[in-house]
């Protein structure tokens, strides 16, 4: 249960690290991955999102309903289909993307320090192969790489 109890505290506690550098962006770490995307795919669906993050729809709406209400996004109709909304990024978040993403990569960094570069490759590919193995046995259709933008 040694994994178990790594992956919990790993995932706790860059959650912890990574909020306290995006609080002056006024984002947190759950929200950072949809900022990011939008601001890569401007027009992008909301209900697109869905497909390509493992969390509950209910999860996007209020990440979606925050992002909005801190300015980084706006929402417009989807003329195909009202039903749904095409998100575009604010001048504001693509102005502020780049850093994001710089605090991303740093945050990584710190995760993988000491690790040598031949070791993040495997140990990436082996975290790849748990979340599918586990997705997989919950019958969870794969998604695309939301992070190959």
């Amino acid at each position: 249960m040694k994994i178990l109890k790594w992956l919990s505290v790993a995932d706790r506690f860059y959650k912890i690290y990574l909020d306290k550098q995006l609080a002056p962006f006024g984002i947190n770490s759950s929200q950072h991955m949809f900022l990011i995307k939008i601001c890569n795919s401007p027009g992008i669906l909301q209900d697109s999102l869905m497909n390509m993050f493992y969390v509950h729809p209910s999860n996007i709406v209020r990440t979606i309903a925050a992002l909005e209400k801190q300015g980084m996004i706006t929402r417009s109709p989807n003329d195909k289909d009202k039903r749904t909304w095409k998100l575009y990024p604010t001048d504001h978040a693509l102005s502020v993307v780049e850093e994001i993403k710089t605090i991303c990569e740093k945050t990584e960094s710190l995760l993988l320090q000491g690790i040598t570069e031949s070791e993040k490759e495997i140990f990436t590919e082996l975290l790849i192969k748990a979340g599918e193995n586990i997705t997989a046995e919950l019958h969870i259709e794969k998604k695309e790489d939301e992070f190959n933008d």
